[in-house]
């Protein structure tokens, strides 16, 4: 192993004894790339940090240790994972760079390999990253600590107990996958599906719940697999009715989900929990069968259209959203079309497209008829285009109406706005009318005008209505 550069602070120290020698706390800096997942995990390495005494700092600042939590399920996601590497590297050369996930579980190797990188961890052991910083600091030398994914039955149990974001929790619930669709090495750098203990799930919860976080997203690699590994009836709408019944919660979303779990009985359990945002995102990936199957996708797009129809007769103001992958190996102009005739029909309130990205590892690696970037680019313009339509019809239908919405952060601009999102997922912008804050907070508001990508709206406080947590009489 290459000798790491020396010439820097000593992360050996106390808190108290570094900040007496350099007059300051020891900064650490990361970077998210990729899924909810991701990000779950991220908050729990910084907790990590911060129990150190760490100041965690922005990415673009000045850090003596950078971590880079990396996506692989495009070759965008290496590039950009390289391209935060470099980055860390400029802003100081002296830093200790760890880089996690799942572009290092996939290819270890080639990113020690990288200039400044002194960590390298695979998608696991993310919980003991500042042992293994010292470590790579101590012993002067490169640590490459990746396990093999594909043996691994146990989930790897976080413990996050403070959150840094106060708006929304993550918490992730699962991990794994066993679906193996053609184009996707998820299975191969995050091992078989893992599920985390209904009790930690439920403690998690009501701790969060004690924090005044107003909402929480349940996120997993393969959520709908929650509780195929355990022993016991445990799925996922159990737990989903078990955090409806605990008090003080008021929403919980859960992440992208396949449209197969939505069996009638599942549908008819959902539209009966009070705390269940309508918000679902359905992994559609193709509208044309015949790519679906290519892709080894478990459904066809009458299937689709079925779950679909239901949601939308069960669950009021119900919102779905998609993915769509274009230019997939053998996916003809008619092909293609049908995809486009297919959200025609269906109208989702909001498609991300993504063009096909070619995997060393998958079979679509390796399939016949790879499509060229042009076409790629036309068919994923067309369908981004379709998106716009599609996303506005959807606002449109709710103007007038008045939804609570959780403000999430300050927005830029003349007057104090804040933005956040209803409960089925519509972003709105608002003015704080009277300067006040609005982080954090549910507000009844009306829906005024569709701008582009959100809707303006407007805060109305009536008389025995909740704002935040406080009652106006």
């Amino acid at each position: 192993m290459e000798p790491i550069n020396t010439n820097r602070v000593d992360l050996t120290l106390s808190g108290g004894e570094f900040f007496y020698l350099y007059g300051r706390k020891k900064r650490v800096a990361i970077a998210t790339l990729g899924c909810r997942v991701n990000q779950y995990e991220t908050e729990a390495m910084a907790e990590k940090f911060i129990e150190k005494e760490y100041e965690l700092v922005n990415f673009e600042e000045y850090a003596d240790v950078y971590v880079i939590n990396t996506c692989t399920v495009t070759n965008m996601g290496d590039k950009k994972s390289r391209q935060m590497i470099h980055r860390a590297k400029r802003k100081n050369s002296s830093a200790v760079i760890a880089v996690v996930g799942c572009y290092s579980q996939i290819a270890p190797e080639k990113v020690s390999k990288i200039e400044g990188v002194d960590v390298v961890l695979g998608t696991k052991n993310k919980g003991d990253i500042l042992y293994f910083v010292n470590k790579a600091f101590k012993d002067e030398k490169k640590i490459i600590k990746v396990n093999n994914v594909l043996k691994n039955k146990v989930f790897e149990d976080l413990n996050i107990r403070e959150y840094q974001h106060r708006t929304r929790a993550f918490l992730k619930i699962q991990d794994g996958c066993n679906r193996f669709c053609s184009y996707c090495l998820i299975p191969f750098v995050r091992g078989p599906v893992c599920s985390k203990e209904p009790d930690k799930i439920i403690e998690e919860v009501k701790k969060l719940q004690a924090n005044n976080f107003k909402e929480i997203i349940l996120s997993g690699i393969h959520i709908a697999s929650y509780g195929t590994d355990m022993s016991g009836n445990w799925n996922l709408i159990n737990i989903l009715e078990e955090i409806d019944e605990i008090k003080g919660i008021d929403r919980v979303r859960i992440g992208s989900i396949d449209p197969k779990f939505f069996t009638e009985d599942i549908i008819n359990r959902v539209a009966k929990l009070t705390k269940l945002c309508p918000h679902f995102h359905l992994s559609l990936q193709s509208g044309c069968d015949s790519t679906l199957k290519r892709m080894n996708r478990k459904y066809t797009t009458a299937e689709y259209e079925k779950i679909v129809c239901k949601l939308r007769d069960s669950i009021k103001n119900v919102s779905i959203t998609t993915d769509i992958i274009v230019g997939f190996p053998g996916e003809t102009e008619e092909e293609f079309l049908k995809t486009c005739n297919f959200l025609h029909k269906i109208k989702l309130s909001k498609i991300h497209v993504f063009k096909y990205s070619r995997r060393e590892g998958t079979k679509a690696a390796n399939m016949e008829g790879q499509i060229e970037g042009k076409i790629k680019d036309e068919r994923s313009n067309k369908i981004m285009k379709l998106n716009e339509v599609l996303e506005n019809q959807f606002m449109n239908r709710f103007l007038g109406y008045n939804m609570d919405v959780l403000y999430e952060q300050k927005v830029s601009g003349d007057k104090v706005y804040y933005e956040g999102y209803t409960p089925n997922y519509i972003k709105v912008i608002a003015e704080s009318t009277d300067g006040g804050n609005l982080e954090g907070r549910i507000l009844n508001t009306n829906l005024k005008s569709v701008k582009e990508g959100y809707i303006l709206g407007e805060i109305t406080v009536k008389g025995g209505e909740i704002y935040g947590r406080l009652y106006f009489l």
